[in-house]
């Protein structure tokens, strides 16, 4: 045999095997042909869809305030996989489901042959080849079917997320899509609604239940099967501990733990402020609030023990800012969102009503800030009559002569109407709008006397940007409480000037606070409307400033609703409840004046009616002939103007005689009882002067 001469195909074999050949190649190329064309006919990752989240509302640390479901009534929660879920949960995640994650490209063909041989020699599946990016694929176009097609189908769709996203990415998309049962999508959501908390810090029994829900999320949903879902966990722990992963004992502990039988409620914090975020931010799915969600958590929960315990019908609205920035740090709008009794849907900051004697402080300190009157002047509190208008106080009694700083630590009405009066009621309201409150009046009224004791409307909100302005030495800022991408800079607002704002502060600290409480920590002022419909309690340390109304959400009179029993306690409690001791006020800026009445120049003694002047026996008391009270004066303040300076003219008086400017000395007169004067900015300008025997004379002007 081996002398044989070797066969040698002839050509027709040769014909042949070209034949074969060539039929193979084009059916190869016709099956590569139709899976391309299916490959393509399978159109773009649907990863917009993917991407569709629920909007969530954060606090300023990003701590969930409030969640809204997807259209179609789906908790798809966003998640970051680095920051937001314990990363013992997700070793535990990638050694059952996908141990080669980060190497493999979307199809993992060890894992593929592996459950392929389970399946031959057990007959079932013992596990499953899929990848994480395989169930990702299968999350993103969800179907029904388990065939060749489907898995084949789940594979292509794998390796485009590849190719597309990076692992972290890819990551992300699972922890935020994986199902959980019922409506329950990603395992923040899983988490928050099972064990009541974020996935930053789970247990090994928490993590080993939602690593194993996925899998067959309808049939170990907690709430109706707890049982399976018991065993379907402690599979995956005894897995575990077969791998070497998890010792024994670790797994023995966690089997233990009972699983949860029922869904909690998703959180609902600061639910009015949830909402207006919603209604002005746009097709954001993230939304970040100012707000302080420890700090809104146990005033929610006051406001709603307060309530409880005032009775029936009562509603409580809170509003805390910060100083300093005029951040809202938190905005209970009612005691119980869901409280149909309460009107509990109705955000009462946002609400327009009578604000009682809460105003007064800011009458005050434009008396402070004209300089004709100190907060130990003396001030008559007797029976007066404006026109047709005959204030009284609270108690229907009148306290005789008292200094101001009294006056106005006990609210007394008279005084701050008389000292209205004198500061002028149009002015008020134009300084409050200026420093940024909405003030409304009754249709077709202008300010008059009654709205320094409750005859306007103001909101909370506006209020206590007010009062913040106090805290900030005659400052208001706009109050925010959405953060956005681009936010602008909010300018300060003009109140009063510093001297004056830190005497009203100096005052109201020391106004005595509720039953129990410390002295000389807040600076408040409550108020009383008409016909006990709101209480109103607004007060402020040298860091935050909190405002309290208590009433009906629809205006009915409450008898005994006093702003003093009813809202400074829940105000006073507020500030406890801050877990911080109150901070200081600033000090005394330079110009203010820190003297008993006894050494207080004499015009300041005594408050004195417009028009009245200090005499002292002689008819030669000075008198400002130029300008004249409640004239307009335009001062050119162009570079190098010679007319910039506003000349002063006075008739009689003794020489030497005091120039005062919004109650600051700016020098004296000459012989000839005339000085000129540089204005201060634009507004009104109160010119007092004082002659050597303490004889005074005073007007106000405006300066354009």
């Amino acid at each position: 045999m081996s002398g044989e001469t070797p066969i040698v195909p002839t050509a027709r074999r040769w014909r042949r095997i070209k034949l074969i050949a060539a039929a193979s190649a084009a059916v190869c190329l016709i099956l590569t042909g139709a899976f391309a064309a299916w490959v393509v006919s399978l159109g773009p990752l649907p990863l917009e869809q993917a991407r569709q989240i629920s909007a969530t509302v954060v606090d300023r640390n990003g701590k969930l305030l409030r969640a809204y479901a997807m259209a179609d009534g789906r908790w798809r929660l966003p998640v970051d996989a680095r920051t937001g879920v314990d990363p013992s949960y997700l070793k535990l995640l990638l050694a059952y489901e996908d141990r080669r994650f980060y190497s493999h490209h979307g199809v993992d063909p060890q894992a593929l042959g592996r459950a392929a041989l389970q399946l031959v020699t057990h007959g079932r599946i013992v596990s499953g080849g899929s990848t994480i990016t395989m169930q990702l694929a299968r999350m993103m176009e969800p179907r029904r079917e388990r065939s060749v097609h489907a898995k084949l189908r789940q594979m292509v769709r794998a390796v485009q997320i590849e190719r597309q996203l990076s692992k972290d990415h890819i990551l992300d998309l699972y922890l935020a899509l994986a199902p959980f049962g019922g409506n329950l999508e990603g395992v923040r959501a899983a988490s928050i609604a099972y064990f009541g908390k974020e996935p930053k810090r789970l247990s090994l029994a928490e993590s080993a239940l939602l690593v194993a829900l996925p899998q067959s999320p309808e049939t170990r949903r907690l709430d109706r099967h707890p049982d399976v879902a018991r065993i379907a966990r402690d599979r995956v722990l005894d897995r575990m501990v077969e791998d070497g992963r998890l010792p024994a004992e670790e797994a023995a502990q966690a089997k233990a733990v009972a699983v949860p039988r029922l869904r909690k409620p998703m959180p609902i914090l600061a639910p009015h402020s949830a909402d207006q975020a919603l209604a002005t931010v746009k097709d954001a799915p993230v939304i970040r609030l100012t707000l302080d969600s420890g700090l809104q958590k146990v005033l929610e929960a006051l406001a709603r023990d307060r309530a409880a315990a005032l009775g029936p019908n009562i509603s409580v609205a809170v509003v805390a800012v910060d100083n300093e920035s005029g951040d809202v740090l938190a905005h209970v709008g009612s005691p119980d969102y869901f409280d149909d009794r309460r009107a509990g849907q109705v955000d009462m900051t946002r609400a327009v009503r009578s604000p009682g004697s809460t105003l007064k402080p800011f009458i005050y300190g434009l008396a402070f800030e004209d300089g004709f009157v100190h907060p130990e002047s003396l001030i008559d509190d007797r029976p007066i009559r404006f026109g047709s208008y005959a204030p009284e106080n609270f108690d229907m009694t009148f306290q005789g002569t008292v200094p101001v700083r009294k006056a106005l630590q006990l609210s007394l009405n008279v005084p701050a109407i008389a000292l209205l009066d004198r500061v002028g009621s149009s002015r008020l309201s134009s300084r409050l709008k200026q420093a940024g409150a909405n003030l409304v009046l009754p249709k077709d009224e202008a300010p008059g006397l009654a709205m320094g004791l409750g005859g306007v409307g103001v909101t909370l909100q506006d209020l206590v940007q007010l009062y913040s302005g106090l805290a900030r030495l005659g400052q208001t800022r706009p109050l925010r409480e959405i953060v956005k991408a681009t936010d602008e800079a909010r300018e300060s607002l003009r109140l009063m000037d510093q001297v004056a704002a830190w005497h009203v502060g100096n005052v109201l600290i020391g106004t005595p606070p509720p039953e129990n409480a410390a002295h000389n920590r807040i600076a408040f002022k409550t108020g009383t409307s008409y016909g006990y419909r709101d209480a109103w309690s607004v007060g402020f340390d040298g860091r935050t400033t909190i405002g309290v109304w208590v009433g009906r959400p629809d205006g009915a009179p409450v008898p005994g609703l006093v702003g003093r029993t009813a809202a400074a306690p829940i105000l006073f409690d507020a500030f406890a409840r801050t877990g911080k001791l109150p901070a200081a006020l600033p000090k005394p800026p330079k110009g203010a004046l820190l003297a008993g009445n006894a050494k207080l120049p004499l015009p300041l003694r005594r408050f004195r009616p417009a028009g009245e002047l200090v005499r002292t026996g002689s008819d030669q008391a000075p008198r400002i002939q130029f300008p004249l009270n409640g004239s307009r004066i335009d001062v050119d303040r162009s570079a190098g103007s010679q007319f910039a300076a506003m000349p002063v003219k006075v008739a009689g008086g003794v020489l030497p005689m005091i120039m005062l400017v919004n109650g600051v000395s700016v020098g004296e007169f000459d012989g000839r009882r005339q000085r000129l004067v540089d204005p201060p900015g634009p507004g009104f300008a109160r010119l007092t002067v004082i002659d050597a025997a303490g004889a005074a004379d005073t007007v106000v002007i405006r300066i354009q």
